[in-house]
């Protein structure tokens, strides 16, 4: 399937069953002990930026954000970010990110937060979070903590806590 036989929308609540089992098969049941998701609980996520990638009425994939704090910073959490195992590495992934910070930018987003592998989301823009400079609570890989500036603002400082 050629990238450009994706279609992106914002996702609907009809969407809801197939996101979950795209994040329980990616993630699996261990994901709800991550610290990421423990910062998403109960806290609504950002309809305006939660996006759904189909190929033809199926839902391959999905992105969403969530609103965040860092220190006194309004940002957004992304993830998870999923893709079926079938869409795997043909772009549907990286179309849903660039959807997603387009879009965060546009509605005024400053900075968006994320845990992940540095090599695949540097080049959306994402750097290194200097250790202790943005502080989760719970545990995580320093090294894979990264924040996209969507604005040109310097980096946000503090502790993290969802919801603004």
């Amino acid at each position: 399937m050629k990238a450009d036989t994706w279609f992106i929308r914002l996702e609907h609540a009809c969407d809801e069953a197939a996101v979950d089992a795209l994040q329980a098969a990616a993630f699996g049941p261990g994901r709800f002990a991550r610290t990421a998701f423990r910062i998403r609980e109960g806290v609504p996520q950002d309809d305006r930026l939660c996006f759904v990638g189909l190929a033809g009425d199926q839902v391959a994939g999905s992105v969403r954000l969530t609103p965040i704090r860092i220190g006194t910073t309004p940002a957004q959490l992304l993830g998870p970010l999923t893709v079926a195992p079938e869409y795997k590495n043909r772009g549907l992934g990286r179309l849903l990110m660039r959807t997603a910070l387009d879009e965060a930018r546009r509605l005024g987003e400053t900075a968006v937060l994320l845990v992940g592998d540095p090599p695949y989301y540097g080049p959306f823009g994402f750097e290194h979070v200097p250790l202790g400079r943005i502080v989760l609570p719970g545990p995580v890989d320093p090294n894979r903590l990264l924040v996209a500036m969507l604005d040109g603002a310097p980096m946000p400082e503090g502790p993290v806590r969802g919801g603004r």
